[in-house]
């Protein structure tokens, strides 16, 4: 077996990066998308994520492939890591650069080392590792990874980290009204009154798929990502290229659900549609109306999932306010490779901890559910 670290994913043949995936592979770790992210200058060197993708040839056949940035901040994980930075420099030691394998501004949990056959991932490990201890690198990074990866890695040396993410699971609902009958009489009545106040906006909502998309929509869901992210991060992390190169090479994988005044959008949000799940990613306005989030980024996508026999929806990284619109707490992991192994203990015992409240904290979260039964949907 072959590695080598590549400075771009353009580097390997959409062709041959399709031979590794598998059907049920989240759209977020296409070629096209992780091309789109590169192509159009949003995961770059100059702003902190410099592609050094590892790939496996067996003969003159690509086997694997490991999405890899070297990192000189920790903007745009939603993993953070900034007192584990803090420490290490009061220790003396250099934090940054590090290396993380995750999707560039993206909580998704998906494969994180990409083969379409059984390889061992000690032939991923050994040459990044091997490539830190020749770059005094101090640590990696694998952000949600799926449950096979996790176990592989912590065979491997890697420390675990313990978060969650909110996610909204269809059990075979024939409809919108179908699902609202697990909750509680009371919260059925606050989601009806929230669609009705979402939808007296003055116009219409819509949905947009594939070549339905065109620019003007583009043009209003780039106003809107601006406003979002001007107004959460400082700095928004994509550039306008971006949904330029995404609408023309992901088009069929795209759902843009918008709200309209006479024609002219106001609001949106864009979702990235999967095998067998959602994946609502952007969101954004220049109008605010009362509950028009809530109905945009939520309720539709459930509605679309419902009648597309999708099996879930996952709305992104936390936001307690899910929770009430059906969309319940799940576990998400990452895994961390740290050089020395004073530091790695430290963080491991912390660790250990901080999982620990995390469980406790989705318990909790899940008591104060919205359903008439908790294990309503287990039942059902």
């Amino acid at each position: 077996m072959k590695d080598s670290f590549i400075e771009n994913i353009a580097q390997i043949s959409n062709k041959d990066y399709q031979n590794i995936l598998m059907d049920n592979d989240s759209p977020l770790i296409s070629y096209e998308f992780l091309n789109a992210l590169e192509e159009s200058q949003s995961a770059t060197k100059s702003n902190g994520w410099q592609p050094m993708h590892l790939m496996l040839k067996n003969k003159e056949d690509i086997s694997g492939f490991l999405p890899l940035y070297l990192k000189n901040n920790s903007h745009g994980e939603f993993v953070f890591d900034h007192q584990w930075s803090y420490a290490l420099k009061r220790a003396g030691r250099n934090y940054y650069p590090k290396l993380l394998s995750a999707i560039p501004f993206t909580p998704c949990e998906s494969r994180k080392f990409i083969t379409k056959s059984s390889i061992d991932k000690s032939f991923f490990i050994e040459p990044v590792i091997e490539y830190m201890k020749q770059n005094n690198i101090e640590t990696w990074h694998i952000l949600f990874p799926d449950e096979n990866d996790s176990n592989d890695l912590l065979k491997n040396n890697f420390i675990k980290r313990g978060g969650y993410r909110f996610v909204w699971n269809n059990k075979d609902y024939s409809n919108f009204d179908d699902f609202l009958n697990i909750f509680t009489s009371k919260q059925r009545k606050n989601i009806r009154k929230e669609r009705d106040r979402a939808k007296s906006f003055g116009g219409k909502i819509v949905r947009y798929t594939g070549t339905e998309i065109t620019e003007k929509h583009w043009d209003a869901f780039w106003d809107f990502y601006l406003d979002t992210g001007n107004r959460k991060w400082g700095q928004p992390y994509l550039t306008r290229n971006f949904f330029e190169i995404a609408g023309k090479k992901l088009g069929k994988e795209l759902l843009m659900i918008l709200a309209e005044v006479d024609g002219n959008p106001i609001a949106g949000a864009l979702n990235f549609i999967g095998q067998d799940a959602l994946f609502g990613r952007y969101w954004g306005c220049t109008e605010s109306y009362s509950n028009l989030h809530f109905e945009i980024c939520y309720y539709q996508a459930i509605e679309y999932a419902i009648e597309n026999s999708l099996s879930r929806v996952e709305a992104g990284a936390q936001g307690e306010h899910k929770l009430a619109r059906g969309y319940m707490p799940n576990h998400t992991y990452s895994l961390h490779w740290i050089n020395n192994s004073n530091f790695s203990t430290a963080v491991a015992q912390y660790l250990d901890e901080e999982r620990k409240a995390v469980g406790q904290e989705m318990e909790i979260l899940s008591d104060y559910g919205p359903f008439k039964d908790l294990n309503i949907e287990e039942k059902k």
